[in-house]
């Protein structure tokens, strides 16, 4: 699962203690730019965000967001009993915990990721399916290679046009094969990323689809994420060929007390952190 950054520009921007500091600024980030600046951005920050993350996520534990929500619960990939024998392709995979969990109930996981270093710490965490570092916007499988795909915050909130991503899986996807993903409620685009009272009162607009962007000094983009109204995800799967079976948005469970960048309690309480599409391929 990967970590979405913050939103509030105004925030962002009084943590510039130094000209090493990223500016965050909202402009437009093609499909390259994208990739590149997020490539470099997670292969600096995997260590980091294993360490403060990593307890959380488990080592072969499946979540699909900051609430908690896991798959042996959720089952929205199917039963785990149904998962023995699958082909099962994990996008943006970071130390691959979701395909650990998948491969103990007896599937075939493949873990893909665009960054380098945090395969790195898939390969650290042990395993026996294939680590794959690749964009997912040009995934390097064979149609119809997998029963089911899964991201779990990852790939999709990060890319400039989830078009290619969602067609990609299509793609690689068999006949009547399903395909869940989770990202950042695109609720949360309207507020300051705080977990306080602070993020609590409507910044921006939620239609505002301007990308966040982090820049160096020479406007050179080094992270990047970008925002997609509701309405758009849905338009973007049906535009893929595939067909939405549902939306779950995650309450917050009373057991979770972590707070995680933006999300915590109290907003989890009054506003949904997470939006988890369920496709299937026709």
């Amino acid at each position: 699962m990967q970590e979405p950054d913050s939103f509030d520009l105004e925030e962002a921007g009084s943590q510039t203690g130094t000209e090493a500091e990223p500016e965050a600024t909202r402009r437009a980030a093609g499909i390259t730019e994208s990739s590149r600046a997020n490539r470099g951005w997670w292969d600096r920050n995997a260590d980091e965000y294993q360490v403060e993350h990593g307890t959380f996520l488990g080592d072969d534990r499946f979540v699909w967001g900051p609430e908690g929500l896991d798959e042996v619960e959720a089952e929205l990939l199917g039963p785990p009993e149904d998962l023995k024998g699958k082909d099962v392709l994990e996008i943006g995979a970071g130390a691959a915990q979701c395909s650990r969990w998948l491969a103990a109930q007896g599937a075939r996981p493949v873990a893909l990721d665009l960054s380098h270093r945090q395969l790195q710490h898939a390969l650290r965490i042990g395993g026996s399916f294939p680590l794959v570092c690749a964009d997912a916007g040009a995934l390097p499988f064979a149609d119809a290679s997998f029963d089911l795909a899964c991201s779990a915050y990852g790939a999709l909130p990060f890319v400039a046009d989830p078009r290619l991503v969602l067609r990609e899986v299509r793609r690689v996807l068999r006949p009547g094969g399903r395909f869940v993903f989770s990202v950042t409620h695109p609720i949360r685009w309207a507020f300051p990323d705080e977990p306080g009272p602070e993020g609590l009162s409507v910044s921006a607009s939620y239609f505002d689809r301007t990308p966040y962007v982090e820049q160096d000094e020479g406007g050179h983009a080094v992270y990047v994420e970008h925002h997609r109204t509701l309405g758009d995800r849905v338009r973007d799967i049906v535009a893929a060929d595939l067909r939405l079976v549902d939306l779950v948005e995650p309450e917050w469970p009373a057991w979770n007390t972590a707070e995680w960048g933006g999300w915590s309690p109290l907003r989890g309480g009054l506003v949904p952190g997470t939006a988890i599409f369920v496709c299937e391929r026709t």
